[in-house]
C-alpha cells in the first residue's frame, strides 16, 4: 500500500481526475493528497476529496504564481487569505493541510517580495489552524529557510505535524535544516533521473520518520515512464528507487511512508 502525498489531480477535467485515482487505487495507492494552489484548484481538489472520503485528502493554498496579483492589490490580498480562511473552517473535514505554498524565484524571480509576503500571511494561516504546510521552493532556499525558522518556533502544535519540503531537489544541508525544525522531506521522480546528484544522498540519509514518496503528478515522470504524463499510480516506482538507494525491501519504504503520511495529515483513521 502506497501513500502519494502530493498530486496536482487539478490538470485533469474532473472525469479524467476521477479516473485516475481509481487507477491509482488499482495500483495499490490507497491514501493521496490533492493539492490546490489557486482559488479553482483548492476547490477541485475538496471535491475530489469529498468524492474518495477513506482515500484522499485536499491541500489548499495560493502558490508562488499566485503572488502577482497581491503586489498590486492589497484588496485583492485580504480577500484571498480570507477566503483560504473560509475554505479551511467550512471544509476542515476534507483538508488535510495549507499547500501548496512556498518560494519560486527561477520562474517568478520579479515577484519575490510578493511571494514572500504570500507565504508568510499562508504560515501564519496554518499556524491558527494547527495544519501543515506543503512547501515549495527553488532557487529561493535560503528565503524558505528563513520563513519556515519563524515558523517553526511559533508552532504549537504536533512537532510531527508541521509540514513536508515537497519534490524536495535541495542538498544535504538544507535537507538538514529543514530536518532540524521537524519537517518531512518528500521524494519524487526526480529520484529516477541520471542527473538526480545531490538528491540522492538525502534519500540515503532521511530518517525513516521524516520520509514522504510523492508523483507531483502530472508532472515528473519517473524512469521508465519520463516524457509521458505522471499519475499517482507510478509511485511504486519512487519507492522502488528510495528502497534501492536505502538499501531495503519498498515494502518497508511503503510502510513507512504510509505511516508518516498518515501522521502528518492526519489519515490514521480514515
Amino acid at each position: 500500500m502506497f501513500f502519494d502525498t502530493h498530486v496536482h489531480f487539478d490538470q485533469w477535467n474532473a472525469g479524467a481526475a476521477e479516473a485516475t485515482a481509481r487507477r491509482a487505487l488499482e495500483a495499490g495507492v490507497t491514501k493521496m493528497i490533492a493539492v490546490g494552489g489557486s482559488i479553482d484548484a483548492n476547490r477541485r481538489a475538496v471535491e475530489l476529496a469529498g468524492r474518495f472520503p477513506k482515500n484522499i485528502r485536499a491541500a489548499v493554498g495560493f502558490d508562488r504564481g499566485e503572488a502577482e496579483p497581491f503586489s498590486r492589490d492589497i484588496h485583492a490580498w485580504e480577500a484571498a487569505i480570507e477566503h483560504l480562511g473560509n475554505l479551511i473552517r467550512r471544509k476542515r473535514a476534507v483538508i488535510a493541510a495549507v499547500g501548496e505554498i512556498g518560494l519560486d524565484f527561477h520562474y517568478h524571480p520579479e515577484t519575490a517580495r510578493a511571494q514572500i509576503r504570500l507565504f508568510d500571511a499562508q504560515l501564519e494561516l496554518a499556524r491558527a489552524a494547527r495544519l501543515p504546510v506543503v512547501v515549495h521552493t527553488r532557487e529561493a532556499d535560503k528565503e524558505t529557510l528563513r520563513s519556515l525558522k519563524r515558523h517553526a518556533k511559533a508552532w504549537a502544535g504536533d512537532t510531527d505535524r508541521i509540514g513536508v519540503a515537497h519534490c524536495f531537489t535541495g542538498d544535504a544541508a538544507t535537507a538538514r535544516r529543514l530536518l532540524a525544525r521537524r519537517f518531512h522531506i518528500g521524494l519524487s521522480g526526480i529520484v529516477t533521473f541520471a542527473n538526480a546528484g545531490p538528491v540522492l544522498a538525502v534519500a540515503a540519509m532521511t530518517p525513516e520518520d521524516r520520509l514522504l514518496i510523492e508523483t507531483d503528478s502530472p508532472y515528473l515522470a519517473p524512469i521508465p515512464y519520463r516524457g509521458k504524463t505522471n499519475e499517482p499510480a507510478l509511485v511504486r516506482r519512487v519507492a522502488e528507487k528510495v528502497a534501492e538507494i536505502r538499501g531495503c525491501a519498498v515494502a518497508r519504504i511503503a510502510a513507512l511512508t504510509m505511516r508518516n503520511g498518515e501522521r502528518l495529515f492526519g489519515m490514521t483513521l480514515i
